[in-house]
């Protein structure tokens, strides 16, 4: 045993000297050396959003809403944001320890998460691998692949929430297996696999949670099978760690499950979720980078032999996992293979998620997973010269080198003229030949070999493959400190903004851009979140200029590279973006956040009020479109005013004075888990101009409130609470038990 661990002690080692010589550039202090993550999705989206998350945590606040971007909408329901993912509240404590919030926080957080799936993947080898005399060599080889293959080593740690739901499968996975291992199921490993699961869709990729969660269902399917048990085994354990799942989820799931449907994506059909990979794209599985700028189904050759020998020698569970890896290759073709169309309209809650293409994250997983087997069976394997199984491999990998030197000459000679992708082409390809040539040469000669500890130059060869492809790509990582990405306090031009003390929204399609408004405390009207409230998006994302939106959504500010307006506007402030000069627009007459009304067009429906919106006769600064019947009398007489004497982005308060009944119409979208009450008495919020609010309001001086308090999180929340208690209390149990077991 203890001979056993220290080599595990040593495999374990060197996973984390590759993964800090992978990510040396991240870690280095010395700053000419540095590397960062390149901005877009990960800047504009997942530092700002986590910013947001960091400040109000900071303060003691649970962000609930979030007013600064796309017009305001449910931060927590936006399950991107994460909220309360424990690896993000973990990366916050320690900014927060460390000395505030930056974009570097958010690498450390993503290279944390690749060490952690690379030590799951080896344990989970581990187990399956556990009699053979190769499972070291094997978990080790997995887990390399699986870490810095080109899936993983992407585009995954750029959408940082695809990454962080990815990483759990190995977890779950060996609580399934442990289960299943004896006579009679062992519930108790099932915890493993809710509490997996849960992680997941916790961490903020509802379509990787789905892929992983039909995995894990197919997996215990399948070896509740090879074990032939009873069907109810099947149900008794898929309730037990569904349902602890979502109890550990349910905090996000069920805001997010209120959201959803409610958004943009709510509306895309078949064809706008049905994009996958081309079929030419499968060749990057041998010529990574030939074709497009990430090849994420790319493992490398040497692993690709391994998966095919651990079919071909008839490894534990291979077949299964071949099966997966086939089905997963065939789905991340979208509509360019007649797999998805056909489950389209049979798998649940398939329709919500486009990009299919992710489906590569599951034949990932399971290449990695064969390629490990492959690797211990090759332990088992003492091949004589003549032997055929040897000389059918030969056969094979020669095959394979000439193709590969055919497709070498191919392009060498149609693509001589291409100047501008001709070297990198033909860099690619050589590369890949030359490792091809390599493994042909190399992987009898070693199985042929009276010391098996040579087997482990195999290894050594995939590191060297994948790191070469991978390691520092520039389609991933910028030659740049963190700190020269973003920064952290707003540009110059914003100040301006940033100094005017009342309660409005900008523009900031330009100078702002991303989700930026969120990080630096702006009402921006846009934002780059992919969930974005259909009404309001239908308003704001008509176009620019788009004077209907400003009016609608109180914007007093507007950035832009024009000098002239529509409407009459000044230029306070100038200064530039990564897209050049820009100036910032103040509107000489913006609509207030808060205004009282006396005019109210009542529409039939949702559609009536939309197209009533875009009637040019219809002046929105004095009458208001509702959906709702009022029942004030439109009796104006003399001036009324709204004030807003304070603004959090889950509180309002509005001071009021208005000579007759009328209606206060808010520049805030309409959404459930909104509270209005005037002078503590709560009162309905009706929807106002197509996506906003407004109540109806008596005569007189009032205090108004509006409040978001919403049920959905109430009631996750305590789910959440129950969930991750008994979870705790369990492996608490649980410990303590297999301690005492172990001391006997």
């Amino acid at each position: 045993m203890s001979r056993r661990w220290l080599r595990d002690s040593a495999a374990i080692t060197a996973l984390v000297v590759l993964w800090l010589f992978f990510f040396w550039r991240l870690f280095t202090p010395i700053a000419s050396d540095q590397a960062s993550l390149k901005q877009g999705d990960f800047s504009a989206q997942f530092v700002t959003f986590a910013a947001y998350q960091y400040e109000r945590l900071s303060n003691g606040e649970i962000p609930l809403w979030n007013p600064y971007n796309n017009g305001g909408f449910p931060f927590i329901a936006d399950t991107q944001a994460a909220v309360f993912y424990p690896p993000r509240l973990t990366t916050i404590a320690l900014a927060r320890l460390s000395g505030g919030w930056s974009y570097h926080a958010l690498e450390l957080e993503m290279t944390a998460h690749v060490l952690a799936y690379s030590l799951m993947m080896y344990i989970f080898l581990r187990r399956l691998t556990l009699k053979r005399n190769g499972s070291i060599a094997g978990s080790l080889t997995a887990s390399i692949i699986a870490s810095y293959g080109g899936f993983l080593s992407g585009y995954p740690p750029l959408q940082l929430a695809l990454l962080e739901a990815c990483i759990w499968l190995p977890l779950g996975a060996l609580g399934l297996l442990e289960a299943a291992r004896g006579d009679k199921i062992r519930y108790r490993w099932l915890a493993v696999t809710g509490l997996a699961l849960g992680l997941s869709w916790l961490a903020g990729h509802p379509q990787s949670s789905y892929f992983l969660t039909l995995f894990y269902v197919v997996y215990f399917g399948y070896l509740v099978y090879i074990q032939r048990w009873r069907w109810t085994a099947f149900v008794t354990g898929i309730v037990i760690f569904g349902a602890l799942a979502f109890g550990l989820a349910a905090v996000q799931l069920i805001p997010g499950l209120e959201y959803l449907p409610r958004t943009a994506r709510a509306d895309f059909g078949f064809d706008a979720k049905a994009n996958g990979f081309p079929v030419q794209d499968l060749l990057q599985m041998l010529f990574p980078g030939i074709l497009s700028l990430f090849s994420p189904l790319y493992v490398g050759f040497m692993a690709l032999v391994l998966a095919a020998l651990a079919v071909w020698r008839k490894m534990p569970q291979a077949v299964f996992f071949a099966a997966v890896c086939i089905f997963a290759l065939l789905w991340s073709l979208g509509e360019n293979s007649v797999l998805y169309p056909a489950i389209y309209n049979l798998l649940p809650g398939l329709r919500f998620f486009r990009g299919q293409e992710r489906a590569a994250f599951l034949a990932a997983n399971c290449l990695a997973i064969l390629a490990g087997s492959g690797m211990a069976a090759l332990f088992s394997w003492r091949p004589a010269q003549n032997d055929p199984d040897l000389s059918r491999l030969r056969r094979g990998l020669r095959w394979c080198f000439v193709f590969a030197l055919a497709v070498l000459a191919l392009v060498f000679v149609v693509r001589i003229g291409d100047q501008n992708n001709y070297h990198d082409a033909l860099n690619r390809i050589a590369f890949a030949t030359l490792i091809i040539g390599i493994v042909w040469l190399v992987l009898p000669t070693l199985l042929l070999a009276r010391d098996q500890r040579l087997l482990w130059i195999i290894p050594a060869i995939i590191a060297f493959e994948l790191f070469t492809v991978n390691w520092n790509a520039p389609s991933t990582y910028d030659p740049a400190p963190p700190g020269q990405q973003i920064t952290i306090s707003p540009p110059i031009i914003a100040n301006t903004v940033l100094a005017d003390e009342g309660t409005f929204r900008v523009d900031g399609f330009r100078g702002l851009g991303g989700n930026f408004g969120s990080m630096y405390g702006i009402q921006d009207i846009h934002g780059i979140s992919p969930l974005f409230l259909s009404d309001a998006r239908e308003i704001i994302e008509a176009g620019f200029p788009n004077p209907r939106a400003w009016e609608l959504f109180a914007v007093k500010y507007v950035f832009s590279d024009w000098n002239e307006l529509p409407i009459p506007s000044d230029i306070v402030d100038q200064g530039v973006d990564r897209f050049g000069a820009i100036n910032l627009h103040e509107l000489e007459n913006p609509r207030p956040f808060a205004q009282i009304m006396f005019d109210a067009r009542i529409a039939e429906n949702h559609e009536a009020a939309m197209q009533l919106l875009q009637d040019a006769a219809i002046n929105l600064r004095s009458t208001l479109i509702l959906e709702n019947e009022a029942s004030f009398s439109a009796d104006e007489s003399g001036a009324a005013s709204a004030e807003v004497t304070y603004f959090a982005p889950e509180s309002i308060e509005i001071q009021t004075n208005s000579p007759a009944d009328g209606l206060l119409s808010v520049a805030l979208v309409y959404y459930p888990g909104w509270h209005a009450e005037i002078d503590g008495q709560q009162v309905p919020i009706l929807r106002a101009n197509g996506a906003l609010s407004a109540i109806e309001l008596p005569a007189g001086d009032h205090q108004v409130t509006f409040t978001y308090q919403p049920l959905s999180f109430r009631i996750g929340a305590a789910i959440s609470l129950i969930g991750w208690v008994g979870l705790l209390a369990f492996l608490a149990v649980w410990g303590i038990s297999e301690l005492r077991h172990a001391k006997r």
